[in-house]
């Protein structure tokens, strides 16, 4: 594994390389499948904490299936839940980028994901056993139970590792365990496999609270901060024990699976990907600086201008992650989230991701459309409509502030689909939705007016509230 880049940047056809490592050709057909937020299926059947969501909220995340459109290149397939808006893909060809066929579900469900709207549609799956007959493998966001299901009801083998362990790679049990093991730095924290064991780290976690530190109980596969809840006070500890006691004595099932840790003071988050191959290779891909909002992801800045000596513990610790998950028999890719303190130091992981994580869908993108000395940053922007738009009328609104060229700086749209995807819940009335992009610029002084100048563009057009 290379440990000499010090950019952050991807090398050139991470598309090849992804093939290669998934199933050793990298000439292989994928058909790439956007089911995301799949820990939502890993976490059937397991104890969880309060959630909350609304319907809207749910159809644009299952409208986030469209990113999987740039991440696969000329030759491979790509299966979603509704067609791409005419006038986007035309915009993406006119940036010089190939595209892969598109197959549309019939009949979608704006409260499904693009897996159950393929698992309904007999049609698409016949067309699906086509490719299989053709050699083509099902490259899922992440897989679950559902994504086997489709791979054997088309004949599509997986290009990876099986739900099981795949299942068993993410949770955030197997993420503190493996880095004691191999004596990467993390928080203070314990792993709660029975409410015996959640009493015990809980009252752990009193002294802390006592402290004046901060406590946080996690559910195993929680996602998007959700599973998630910060211990205010010790009288938070004894609120949670009782909920998820009164939960196993319901069920009847003893087993839980949460983690408890502190929550370090820091200055920022990281997240870096590396890709391990079925020949047990191990292949760092990128480190960028992660944007998140009161725990919840909203994007990415890069290069993530960090030290040597903070590049060298990264690439450290995703040389020994990769090796311990390739022995594990894992296969894919592996997203961890890191964080920096306060001093400078790095905290290299947090949790492991072994699925497809928001920054694999902009490498494609950024090989192709980010100019070597430009700065970038991936984020989405909050609209509020009352019908849907249109990305003709979107492009006519953002005059000035869509990139009109490779290398250039601008707005690059990356989902066009999560913008309406909010007027199916409730026809008529209006919807919230998510305009998703990365923005391109010369230096952080522009990159910013630009991402100030695209917010106020869209409040003074009416279709957001942000400020």
């Amino acid at each position: 594994m290379n440990a000499t880049r010090t950019t952050g940047e991807p090398r050139t056809d991470f598309g090849s390389r992804l093939k290669r490592a998934v199933t050793g050709d990298p000439g292989t057909p994928l058909v790439f499948l956007g089911n995301f937020e799949v820990e939502e299926v890993w976490a059937r059947g397991e104890h969880t904490l309060p959630r909350f969501s609304a319907a809207s909220g749910a159809a644009v995340v299952n409208r986030m299936d469209e990113f999987a459109l740039l991440l696969a290149g000329e030759g491979d397939h790509v299966v979603l839940k509704t067609a791409p808006d005419p006038d986007y893909l035309a915009y993406l060809r006119d940036l010089g980028l190939t595209l892969p066929t598109v197959h549309v579900a019939a009949g979608q469900d704006a409260q499904r994901n693009v897996t159950q709207d393929v698992l309904a549609d007999t049609v698409l799956l016949d067309r699906l056993r086509a490719l299989a007959a053709e050699g083509a493998r099902l490259l899922p966001h992440g897989v679950s139970v559902l994504e086997e299901e489709l791979s054997r009801r088309t004949g599509l083998p997986l290009a990876g590792s099986d739900a099981a362990l795949t299942k068993a790679v993410n949770s955030k049990i197997y993420s503190r365990r493996v880095a004691d093991e191999l004596g990467l730095r993390q928080p203070a924290g314990w792993t709660c496999e029975s409410v015996e064991e959640l009493a015990e780290a809980l009252g752990h976690a009193r002294e802390l609270l006592d402290q004046g530190r901060r406590v946080v109980v996690k559910e195993a596969f929680g996602v998007s901060g959700k599973g998630i809840v910060v211990l205010e006070n010790t009288r938070w500890t004894d609120r949670v024990l009782r909920m998820v006691r009164r939960g196993v004595e319901r069920s009847g099932q003893p087993r839980i699976a949460f983690v408890v840790e502190e929550w370090v003071p820091h200055q920022g988050d990281l997240n870096y990907q590396f890709t391990v191959g079925r020949d047990q290779q191990v292949h760092f891909d990128f480190v960028k600086r992660a944007v998140t909002e009161n725990g919840v992801h909203k994007g990415h800045r890069f290069p993530a201008h960090l030290t040597d000596g903070q590049l060298m513990t990264i690439h450290d610790a995703a040389r020994a992650l990769g090796k311990r998950l390739a022995a594990d028999g894992y296969a894919g890719v592996v997203g961890v989230d890191a964080l920096l303190d306060d001093a400078d130091g790095v905290w290299p992981v947090l949790e492991i991701n072994a699925r497809n994580n928001m920054s694999t869908y902009q490498v494609r993108l950024q090989e192709h459309l980010v100019g070597p000395d430009r700065v970038a940053l991936a984020r989405h922007y909050p609209v509020r409509l009352h019908r849907p738009l249109g990305f003709a009328r979107l492009r006519e609104l953002l005059d000035g502030f869509v990139l009109p060229e490779p290398g250039g700086s601008g707005l690059l749209v990356n989902n066009f689909a999560t913008v309406n995807a909010g007027s199916e819940v409730n026809p008529g009335e209006p919807f919230d939705g998510r305009l998703y992009g990365i923005l391109v610029a010369a230096s952080a002084a522009e990159l910013t007016a630009l991402d100030e100048g695209i917010t106020a563009r869209l409040v003074a057009e009416g279709v957001s509230h942000a400020r």
